[in-house]
Order: C-alpha cells, then sequence, then structure tokens
C-alpha cells in the first residue's frame, strides 16, 4: 500500500494542554479520507501540523515517504489545502486572484488557471469579482487555487461548511471528480457525517485529541448494515447452524447468547426453523440496523459515563 499521509504518535500541548495525544493516521495514496470528530477535537490542529503550520512535540509525520522536519517546505509544493475559510481580494476577478497567487507560488502556467476554473466550474465567470460570488462559489474558487500548482495531495478543512444542499452537491461531486480524474489525495474533514459517508474510501474518527478509530467505509458499512440480532440458548449451536447449513459467513457473535446476521437473503422465519430443527431455542429476534450518525455518536459517547 501506497501511503500518502503517515502520522505516527504526534502529540502536542500549548501550555498545560494537550491538543494531540499520540495521533496515528494513514492516508492510502490515491484515496479519499474522511476527517470527523466535534468541534474541538483536534481535526484542525492535525492538518495544520501536516503542513508545518504548527509544530508537533513529538511523533512522525511523513508525506510521500518523506520525513517531515522542522524547517522542511518543499514537499508543500505537492499539496494544496484550505485550511478554514479562503480569504480572497474581493475586488478582483476570479482571474486576477489565481494569478497572483501564481506569482507569489512561483508558478507561472496560466494555461493552468484556465484548467483549474474550467474544473471547478467557473469559466464561464472568470472575470466576475470575487465578491458578487456566492458562498459555494468562493469554496469553489478555493478549490480551485489549491489545485493550482498541480498538487498530489488536497487538504480540506470543512470545504462544505455553511453552504446549502445544492452547494454541499456541488463540492461533493467536484471532489469525486477531482479523485477519480486527477488522481489527487484528499484529506477533508466535515461536521455533516453523511457527506463524509458518501465520498470517503476511509474515515478517521478524532474525540478531545485522540484518534478513536480508523476504518475503511467499506468495512463499516458491513458493521453498520440492517442486521437480525437473535437470542438463543446456545449460540456455538446457533453459529454452526448458519455455517454449514445456510451457509450464511456474514454473522458476529457479540455476547454468550446473542448473535447478529448481516446477510438479508434468508428470511428470519428461515432461520428461525433451521436453527429449531437442530435443538436451538430461539429467546428473542430483533430486526436492526445503524446509520453512520448513530456509530459516530457511540464512538464520541464512549467512556463519558465512566
Amino acid at each position: 500500500m501506497e501511503k500518502a499521509i503517515e502520522l505516527r504518535e504526534v502529540s502536542k500541548s500549548i501550555g498545560n494542554q494537550e491538543i494531540l495525544h499520540n495521533v496515528s493516521m494513514t492516508i492510502k495514496k490515491g484515496s479519499i479520507y474522511g476527517f470527523l470528530g466535534p468541534n474541538g477535537s483536534g481535526k484542525t490542529t492535525v492538518m495544520k501540523t501536516i503542513l508545518n503550520l504548527i509544530k508537533s512535540d513529538s511523533g512522525v509525520v511523513k508525506i510521500l515517504d518523506q520525513v517531515i522536519e522542522l524547517t522542511s517546505y518543499k514537499y508543500l509544493q505537492s499539496i494544496g489545502s484550505i485550511i478554514e475559510y479562503p480569504v480572497f481580494y474581493d475586488n478582483l476577478s476570479a482571474w486576477k486572484n489565481l494569478e497572483l497567487h501564481c506569482e507569489y507560488s512561483g508558478y507561472y502556467d496560466k494555461e493552468q488557471i484556465h484548467k483549474v476554473l474550467k474544473i471547478v466550474g467557473l469559466k464561464d465567470i472568470e472575470k466576475k469579482k470575487v465578491k458578487e460570488f456566492s458562498l459555494g462559489m468562493k469554496q469553489r474558487l478555493g478549490i480551485a487555487r489549491a489545485l493550482i500548482t498541480e498538487p498530489q495531495i488536497l487538504i480540506l478543512d470543512e470545504p462544505i461548511n455553511g453552504l446549502d444542499p445544492f452547494g454541499i452537491r456541488e463540492v461533493r461531486e467536484l471532489l469525486v471528480k477531482i479523485n477519480k480524474e486527477l488522481g489527487i489525495t484528499i484529506l477533508i474533514s466535515s461536521h455533516i457525517i453523511s457527506e463524509i459517508e458518501s465520498i470517503s474510501d476511509t474515515i478517521g474518527f478524532i474525540k478531545e485529541g485522540r484518534m478513536v478509530r480508523e476504518v475503511e467505509r467499506t468495512l463499516l458499512e458491513q458493521e453498520n448494515l440492517q442486521y437480525t440480532e437473535l437470542t438463543v440458548s446456545d449460540v456455538k449451536g446457533a453459529a454452526q447452524v448458519l455455517d454449514e447449513k445456510l451457509s450464511i459467513k456474514n454473522f458476529k457473535v457479540i455476547s454468550e447468547s446473542q448473535i447478529r446476521i448481516y446477510e438479508q437473503k434468508f428470511d428470519a422465519k428461515d432461520i428461525n426453523r433451521e436453527l429449531i430443527l437442530h435443538g436451538v431455542d430461539i429467546l428473542a429476534v430483533d430486526q436492526q440496523s445503524n446509520t453512520l450518525e448513530e456509530y459516530f455518536m457511540e464512538l464520541m459517547s464512549e467512556g463519558e459515563k465512566s
């Protein structure tokens, strides 16, 4: 697996307050990595650490296999970013804003300005002043600016925050296009859980400066699909019947008396009949399903009642 970004046990304190605690993160090259966590959980701090805007106290940050030191800066040529809210010269056009960005970035390919404006859907209004742009258009212009130097990695901090549903859809479709057509690795944070779920290959959950879990979306979907939960007299016997008699492989034993079945090709009554035929008493049957939002809330609340 090629890694675009890797953090190993990164910690950061400001005064007596620990902001990040042994944060580890792995982002595959060419993937979209969704970053979820409450306000103040450390998402922006992690992104600023990757960009060397904040210096970590300990740990290792690697970008495209390069270990990042306190004085490293050349690697930033491979990264485009929007941290917090993109700021522009409002009285200048979209084109002029990007042209100025190219000048102070030392990047002089004006054809690239045409290209990125077309990618983000602003090609026909490139001469319009930014002060006349909607919030969604400004976000797309910010993404265009992040793309101007043809980066391998895009880091976006809350790029859909404050957008209306139409603007959210535009940005979502744009990010998928950038990832698939240009092969750019994307790290994106958001409070809108459904949007992270819809576009991410991997999701990282952070709470109070600690990474709670990293999980591939496909695995998360398997864990959180609709399932049938059985309470039985003999959980080992039930597992054996499911595996050997019904050829059901996608199930999980969750306690001494409960088992969850994630496959939906069998009706519950068929499973019940087969278990009873093999001497397994069924004490309860319950149809359940989890959403990513429910899963997120469970992760964030773990340990609070201890």
